[in-house]
């Protein structure tokens, strides 16, 4: 097999772009949680962690 230029897919030559702006943080940081978002995220834990209802089938 050729190694040469007209055998190389350009399109396989370079990574895949980042999915989102968002994914890198540049400048200021997020701000923290406040004490009712931290309380609901260990309750939605919590529940999420639950093992489901056997079904009465």
């Amino acid at each position: 097999m050729s190694n040469t230029r007209r055998d190389v897919d350009p399109t396989l030559a370079y990574p895949e772009p980042p999915a989102s702006p968002l994914w890198h943080r540049h400048g200021a940081k997020a701000r923290p949680l406040t004490d009712a978002q931290r309380q609901r995220n260990r309750e939605l834990l919590v529940i999420g962690q639950r093992k489901p209802r056997k079904s009465a089938a």
